[in-house]
């Protein structure tokens, strides 16, 4: 492309790759080579390499490669000319103009340049509305409200759209610029009668620029009551909403430097992350996450925390912005807060600080999509244990990586209580067959009750003259909790403190099928008589099974304390284990149980 003695040539001879490249891909020294993850496919292990002496990259894993053109012309979707113009604005050398190939292009080309220069343009016009007029000054007190200085409104040069609705339109046209870009900018609206009108009135403006710093849009918000409450500019041939995220521009340095990034859901929410010192804060402008955003923020890390409203909307997009990163390879964890506050608000009240320590202790997204199904569903029952299961098998299907998803497989079979090889059979399934519901099997839907279950309902529905100790002992206890008989001894407990008699057809009635037809099979058993003793030793199986579970789910969350770095959690955690071992052993002794501590 770049022939010798070419413009091109020139440019590519002045041109750094590495320099290049590392506006985009976080590089490290490797040898004769620099070397990072490929920012063209998901990978975890880097196989991009630049040449810094011969000028070239080059990926070992997909095979992608060419010189620096090449490469801002796949990274940015850009023509060969308009990559050559990007990369003489990125060292500074001024380029020649370059004769149009067609009528067209020469005008589509002319167009993108006026409209850019023409938000320019808007930008100062809405910036001088919000901070040197007295309708603006509404705006600024809004602002103000908001947590928002006037050196922030600076920053993010933040703007008022004035409520006369033709303000910004006739300083265009004073200008000079023609209907015909008016409209294409997407700040006039046309009506029926053919008459132009502002499409932002009367609202706090925030400029959108592109990942090179070119303001190509605005987001407006309205004050009063005006709907909607939010509005954006419409597509334009320099603006497409899925394909920019607000702040990127600003926060690249620092995405590179700490190597993750934060994503919020709005403006505001960014600013006030951002001016609480997280720098590499980004936001989806309001809108879904799209795959095209995904890329772009893929370009500088695969680490994400998201961090988005604790509503049921927020917490819907959460997850399906988990869905598109985990399937680009991204490690994510999820930001959470209390329930009617947004990331905005919580910084205003409690604090930067606060909000820094609580990014600190995000969660694995794993963590968080557990503790979700655990507040949806009813993991007591097996229905709501199979409906959990349904809900977190696609996230998990769609991380590429097969050794990230079998570690999953037991936290996962430990939250829900299901047993791990039937777990890892159905997301192998749902891995390979890319589906976002299962059909899970009736083996996974209704596992057996242990047999120490099966003898302990046995003998309480058998032995009425010691069934009141025993059920006393059960409801102190809590040992059935959990297990595939609960909601059966439930059911006997209730019909006990009712007073009424233990009948099997009674209780039957309030129990599903599958616990209907197990407490029909245990009731029809035949085989020796039971004791108390025997009862209790039952009891004490189940108990230790829920001494087992406790100590096993305290030593994860000691480890993840441990890779979190967080010394004073860890600490706790420790104590608490102790403290629980000590009890566990008392119980043991207590009950001459020869079992290891887990």
């Amino acid at each position: 492309m770049a022939e010798p003695g070419s413009i091109a040539e020139k440019v590519k001879q002045q041109a750094d790759i590495v320099r290049i490249v590392g506006d985009y891909v976080r590089l490290k020294k490797a040898g004769q080579n620099f070397m990072g993850l490929c920012p063209f496919h998901p990978e975890k292990t880097p196989s991009f390499a630049v040449h810094p002496v011969k000028q070239f990259y080059h990926c070992f894993g997909c095979g992608v490669g060419g010189d620096v053109f090449q490469f801002v012309m796949e990274i940015d979707k850009l023509t060969f000319p308009e990559a050559l113009r990007a990369v003489a604005d990125k060292i500074g050398m001024p380029l020649p103009e370059r004769r149009p190939r067609t009528p067209e292009e020469a005008k589509a080309t002319q167009l993108r340049t006026l409209l850019v220069e023409l938000h320019e343009h808007a930008v100062r016009f809405f910036a001088q509305q919000l901070l040197q007029t007295k309708e603006g000054a509404l705006a600024r007190a809004y602002l103000n409200d908001r947590g928002l200085t006037d050196e922030v409104m600076r920053t993010f040069e933040l703007g008022y759209a004035p409520g006369t609705g033709d303000a910004l339109l006739r300083k265009l046209r004073e200008i000079g610029y023609k209907n015909e870009v008016l409209q294409a900018s997407g700040l006039v609206n046309r009506d029926d009668r053919g008459a132009f009108y502002d499409r932002f009135r009367r609202r706090v403006v925030f400029p959108i620029a592109n990942e090179r710093g070119k303001v190509v849009a605005f987001g407006g918000r309205a004050l009063g009551e005006d709907m909607p409450k939010y509005l954006n500019s419409p597509e334009t041939p320099i603006y497409s909403k899925s394909r920019i995220l607000y702040n990127l521009h600003r926060a690249k340095e620092a995405l590179r430097r700490q190597d993750y990034a934060v994503l919020v859901e709005g403006y505001l929410d960014c600013i006030a992350v951002h001016t609480a010192g997280v720098g590499n804060v980004v936001a989806t402008c309001g809108t879904s996450l799209t795959d095209l955003q995904v890329q772009l923020l893929g370009r500088s890390t695969r680490n994400l925390v998201v961090s988005f409203d604790p509503d049921a909307a927020g917490a819907a997009a959460t997850e399906r912005s988990l869905n598109l990163v985990l399937e680009q390879g991204f490690q994510v964890r999820v930001l959470t807060l209390e329930p009617g506050t947004d990331p905005d608000s919580f910084v205003r009240r409690q604090g930067a600080e606060a909000y820094r320590e609580k990014l600190k202790d995000s969660l694995r997204y794993i963590d968080y999509l557990l503790l979700r199904v655990r507040g949806l569903y009813d993991l007591k029952t097996q229905e709501g244990k199979v409906a959990a299961l349904n809900h977190l098998l696609p996230y998990l299907a769609r991380v590429p990586n097969r050794i990230q998803r079998a570690e999953w497989v037991k936290p996962v079979a430990d939250g829900l209580g299901i047993d791990d090889a039937l777990l890892l059979q159905e997301l192998k399934r749902a891995v390979v067959g890319r589906v976002e519901k299962l059909t899970v099997s009736e083996r996974l839907q209704r596992p057996a009750a242990k047999i120490a279950e099966r003898r302990l309902l046995k003998i309480f529905l058998d032995h009425e003259e010691f069934r009141p100790d025993l059920a006393k002992e059960l409801a102190d206890s809590g040992a059935h909790r959990g297990t595939s008989t609960e909601r059966i001894f439930e059911a006997c407990l209730s019909a006990l403190a009712s007073g009424g008699p233990l009948e099997v057809s009674a209780l039957a009635e309030g129990l599903e099928e599958a616990e209907r037809k197990l407490l029909f099979e245990v009731a029809l058993e035949s085989g020796a008589p039971g004791t108390l003793e025997e009862a209790r030793s039952c009891l004490a199986a189940l108990e230790a099974k829920q001494w087992e579970q406790q100590l096993r789910g305290l030593n994860r969350r000691i480890e993840e304390a441990s890779r979190q770095g967080n010394a004073p959690e860890k600490g706790r955690l420790l104590r608490e284990k102790q403290e629980l071992t000590q009890r566990w052993q008392e119980f043991r002794r207590l009950h001459h149980k020869d079992t290891l501590t887990p």
